[in-house]
């Protein structure tokens, strides 16, 4: 399957690695940045591979069939949408766009050209989520009654003077939607998926020289009747501490731990159907950074669903439903009021100017 990656920042080296490691035909690599990226293909031995610095000229020349989109995040959807036209699958990294209106016709779009969509929440991919997952699907919670999601990480001035566009509205939004939305995609999907309403707080305490927010806090009821909490923050001293997830059901009480949610901590069934040090040891990765080992199981699902013609484990409306869920925090705290789901439509452009005040 031949295959282009467009974009050769912080994230990039774990495309190429599942690129490799699922053996597609690696055809094209493109960034405007020249540097960044003869960086890549010097690191990764991608010599052979055609490079551009223009995705358009790359789309029409190498033809890939499969295309995955890692460049900043408010270019998403208009590259996703030049990639469809040009008929071409698309991998598009979190959050699969900045507004519900380019996740609607990303998703439009595709079904037009009848190609797949995959939002890479590669985390839903973790030994230690799929347990979960399959006690979950298998009723082993009995009734939920609350999750919480905890993000609790450091991101410090370098971090974001190393790309100008983090932090930013128009390009990436903040600690939320760029450090925070994969968790909160976990607990979305965990809780059931379908939320009545949202409660939140955000608030910008020490990155002044950011637009968005370093802190969101949001209360979250479920349709089931089940309810879920997110603390998130880009604020930790010195270093990144953890990222947890919790689920408290009726027969059931589970946390997951670790730099990515990848290991499972805590393991308590009414049914005792195995034993919890057992679980624990078992369902348990050390990745060597916060992107976890997701990505190379994420495209080996998506190689498959494009040759079977079937849905991508992880597709454009679930990459839509972790998008609107950040989204409906960021509004119900510049609002001051709860905010009832589904949103008709929301931006990150929305917020601009919200802590500028504070300044």
């Amino acid at each position: 399957m031949r295959y282009a990656l467009i974009g050769c920042g912080r994230i990039s080296p774990n495309h190429i690695a599942a690129a490799k490691a699922n053996k597609l035909e690696f055809t094209g690599i493109c960034d405007i940045d020249t540097e960044m990226l003869q960086d890549k293909v010097s690191k990764f031995d991608l010599k052979g591979v055609r490079q551009y610095t223009d995705y358009h000229e790359m789309l029409k020349k190498e033809k890939p069939e499969l295309v995955a989109i890692a460049t900043e995040s408010g270019k998403h959807a208009a590259i996703a949408l030049d990639c469809i036209e040009a008929g071409c699958n698309v991998i598009i990294e979190k959050p699969i766009a900045l507004s519900l209106e380019d996740a609607d016709a990303i998703i439009r779009a595709a079904k037009e050209k009848k190609v797949k969509v995959c939002a890479s929440h590669q985390n839903r991919f973790n030994k230690s989520v799929q347990k979960i997952r399959e006690a979950m699907e298998n009723g082993r919670f009995g009734r939920m009654f609350y999750g919480t999601a905890h993000i609790r990480w450091c991101r410090n001035e370098n971090y974001y003077t190393q790309a100008k566009w983090r932090g930013t509205w128009e390009q990436d939004g903040g600690a939320l939607m760029n450090q925070c939305i994969h968790n909160i995609d976990l607990l979305r999907w965990m809780m059931g998926d379908e939320v009545e309403e949202v409660t939140g707080i955000t608030d910008q305490l020490n990155h002044p020289y950011i637009q968005a927010e370093d802190l969101g806090i949001a209360l979250i009821k479920f349709k089931n009747g089940s309810y879920g909490i997110v603390e998130g923050t880009t604020d930790i001293y010195p270093k990144n501490l953890e990222e947890t997830l919790y689920l408290f059901g009726e027969k059931g009480t589970v946390k997951a731990g670790g730099q990515s949610v990848n290991r499972i901590e805590e393991w308590r069934f009414a049914d005792e159907a195995e034993k919890p040090e057992d679980v624990i040891a078992e369902f348990a990765e050390n990745p060597p950074n916060v992107y976890g080992f997701g990505h190379t199981p994420l495209y080996a699902d998506m190689i498959d669903a494009i040759q079977q013609d079937r849905e991508p484990y992880i597709n454009g409306e679930a990459g839509k439903r972790a998008l609107e869920l950040v989204l409906a925090i960021y509004q119900s705290a510049a609002e001051k009021r709860s905010v009832k789901l589904p949103l008709e439509r929301c931006s990150t452009m929305d917020f601009q100017g919200r802590f500028e005040a504070g300044r």
